[in-house]
């Protein structure tokens, strides 16, 4: 019995952590946060939402992290375009599925 419990328990976990659609690149580690910005577009039914968010260090800094957060449970999937780790700008893609809406929280360091 307390095998099958446990065994539920650590599915349900593991189910949980799956369904997040966080990006992480780079490290935050010994870094300073220089951007955070919160990305949310209203879901509308039958559309896909694509948001841009492009970030350009005015100091020329390297950037050397980028933390994607899901604030809320969607369907959808931040991407890097353009630029990111090793490069003073970035430009993310946040694209929804049919009928979803985007809500991100961006942190950038540098």
């Amino acid at each position: 019995m307390k095998s099958l419990l446990f065994l539920s328990v650590t599915a349900i976990v593991l189910l949980s952590t799956c369904y997040g659609r966080d990006l992480v690149l780079g490290t935050s580690y010994n870094t300073r946060l220089i951007n955070l910005k919160r990305i949310e577009y209203m879901a509308i039914p039958f559309k896909k939402r694509v948001k841009e968010y492009f970030y350009s260090d005015p100091g020329l800094q390297i950037i050397k992290g980028i933390i994607v957060k899901e604030t809320e449970t969607t369907q959808a999937e931040p991407v890097v375009t353009a630029g990111g780790i090793g490069f003073t700008y970035v430009n993310l893609r946040f694209k929804s599925e049919r009928g979803s809406g985007l809500y991100y929280q961006v942190d950038i360091y540098v």
